[in-house]
């Protein structure tokens, strides 16, 4: 069963505009969290990329839209989209690319 199109609420950990905690040169221009109590493969809660708004938040409500396979890692990334709102994967993976950029990647949409 595929989680596209399920809403899920992200509690933001590192909001748009701040820097990575261990990597400094990682800039987040858009907010990036996880969702509670849904582990992924690598033991920690699920993490999700947050498009589709302007301003830093604590939490987002809304639909996954896609998921992000890390083919040289353990763990996928979900991206969520408040509802309503439509991305090519072309557009996401340009949003996602600060940190993507550094795996080797497929997007499901």
């Amino acid at each position: 069963m595929s989680i596209i199109g399920k809403t899920v609420t992200v509690t933001v950990d590192r909001k748009m505009g701040t820097y990575h905690p261990e990597h400094a040169d990682i800039y987040y221009p858009i907010n990036y969290g996880y969702v509670k109590d849904i582990y992924a493969f690598d033991g920690e809660e699920q993490d999700a990329y947050i498009i589709g708004i302007s301003t830093p938040v604590q939490k987002f409500t809304g639909i996954v839209i896609a998921v992000i396979h890390r083919l040289d890692d353990i763990e996928d990334k979900w991206v969520v989209a408040p509802f309503g709102k439509h991305y090519t994967a072309e557009q996401i993976m340009a949003q996602v690319n600060f940190q993507e950029q550094y795996f080797k990647t497929e997007i499901e949409i």
